[in-house]
């Protein structure tokens, strides 16, 4: 059996209970490299064989799983966030089938979710933004054209932006060409949750300067939008004079 089991952003608390015992079981880990904290190999059972996927082809880590399973031995694919965002675990999937192997997926924390917390904010604002656009700068691999960030921009959504770390020169002409104001607010948190995390504020038209004065280009996440700002309307779920399902409101 596999399991693909988030990791969360990056705390090692911050794995689910059930990823947590399945790790404490597992006779064989395969973790994503440098994105995985390594200290939550630290749960592994003695004798667990635990294998950096970062040196490793798609083909090579299917053949450790079969390997496991004619041991008849239980493997963890260990992934960073929530496997279900760029984890690259669809074309697993379709291996794992073809051989009849059996898996299960096991959600966690991702790291959206946890530079969101970090900076103390909520995505989605009354009359400020109702979506959240997950997407990334294209870069060595491609993004559908009807995807660019231009076209997202548009919307003024917030956006949160995974793996354009190194990208920002083009990322704030794309955004401010597709319809964000420059001052729009940007909050940039690197290694979200981890003992090493920095946070930075800036605004789309300053924020390649930043990264370059900071030095980050890999392992941050870019927010952008203006629930990051100080406006807002107060929710209607616990205003005194909305009623719903299991409150009458003020008159």
């Amino acid at each position: 059996m596999l399991y693909f089991v988030g990791a969360g952003p990056g705390a090692v608390d911050l794995i689910t209970m059930r990823g947590h015992k399945l790790l404490t079981e597992a006779d064989k880990v395969i973790y994503a490299g440098s994105l995985v904290n390594p200290e939550l190999l630290n749960y592994c059972k003695e004798g667990c064989e635990k294998l950096n996927s970062a040196h490793m082809t798609l083909e090579e880590v299917i053949e450790e799983v079969k390997k496991s399973e004619l041991e008849n031995k239980m493997t963890v694919r260990l992934h960073t966030g929530d496997s279900s965002i760029y984890g690259a675990i669809r074309e697993q999937i379709d291996m794992l089938k073809s051989l009849n192997i059996n898996f299960e997926v096991v959600p966690g924390v991702s790291s959206f979710c946890g530079a969101a917390a970090s900076i103390g904010a909520e995505y989605t604002l009354p009359n400020v933004s109702q979506s959240v656009i997950i997407t990334r700068m294209e870069g060595r691999t491609p993004v559908p054209e009807r995807e660019s960030i231009r076209s997202f921009a548009a919307h003024k959504a917030t956006m949160v932006l995974f793996l354009s770390s190194g990208l920002t020169e083009e990322l704030s002409k794309e955004l401010i060409a597709g319809g964000y104001e420059p001052e729009t607010p940007v909050a940039v948190v690197y290694k979200a949750t981890w003992p090493d995390e920095k946070i930075f504020k800036c605004t789309i038209s300053t924020l390649p300067s930043v990264m370059k004065e900071n030095n980050i280009n890999k392992t941050a996440l870019i927010l952008v939008g203006y629930f990051l700002g100080d406006e807002y309307e107060r929710s209607e779920l616990y205003n005194p004079t909305f009623t719903h399902e299991f409150r009458k409101g003020i008159e």
